[in-house]
């Protein structure tokens, strides 16, 4: 059987297949925000209900009642909500056929992965490596239960906010195509010359590629 691939490293291939080189050489232990992250995300039904004070303690990055207001949002709108506050798994480990990683949690109705992000959500959905992970997450789960997963959940605990996605064709192709950049990865491949991604990339430097700020240092010094 083929060797599976971590999860970290098909959400890190999907932001830049050229990062994921060099973070294979790093020590890539999670964040303690990432931590913390997960706790949330084990603590809504409190959190509901906590107070302004108790909440501005816990370091969120919105105010405590936008806070609130997202988590009600939730409960509202996503049936799965009971299945999110009280999941059938946390923190389990699943290989599939293909890929390999720790699981925030596992719901059993639906049948679904839970990925934790200590980040920011995007407008909409969530962000294009967490699809990719989600898909690997789900497919990976539905391997070691032998039964279709359609849906996944990303949480963003730090903001109260939890998008659910499906697995459609489009993300699947997404997922499988960073599977085969992944699996072909053999030296650092070409740099992206992304601004959007180079400049917020803590390897911009070692990679070598050129960004704005860095522009602005060379100018100020005489491009010396």
């Amino acid at each position: 059987m083929t060797d599976t691939i971590a999860l970290s490293d098909l959400a890190i291939a999907a932001y830049c297949p050229r990062k994921l080189h060099y973070a294979r050489q790093d020590d890539r232990s999670p964040p303690e925000s990432a931590e913390q992250a997960r706790r949330l995300s084990r603590s809504y039904p409190d959190l509901r209900i906590a107070s302004d004070v108790a909440l501005s303690s816990i370091g969120l990055d919105v105010s405590p009642s936008a806070f609130r207001e997202s988590l009600d949002r939730v409960r509202e709108t996503l049936d799965a909500w009971d299945a999110l506050v009280a999941p059938a798994e946390t923190d389990v480990f699943v290989r599939g056929k293909d890929a390999h990683g720790r699981l925030a949690k596992v719901l059993d109705d639906p049948l679904a992965p839970v990925l934790v992000s200590p980040g920011r959500p995007p407008e909409t959905g969530v962000w294009h490596p967490q699809s990719v992970r989600a898909v690997g997450s789900a497919k990976a789960l539905s391997w070691r239960e032998s039964t279709p997963v359609e849906t996944a959940f990303v949480e963003y605990p730090f903001h109260g906010v939890v998008r659910k996605i499906t697995l459609t064709t489009r993300r699947t192709a997404e997922y499988r195509r960073t599977l085969r950049a992944v699996r072909a990865l053999d030296g650092p491949p070409p740099r992206l010359h992304d601004e959007s991604r180079c400049g917020a990339c803590e390897y911009a430097e070692q990679c070598g590629v050129q960004t704005r700020s860095l522009r602005s240092l060379l100018s100020l010094s005489g491009g010396r």
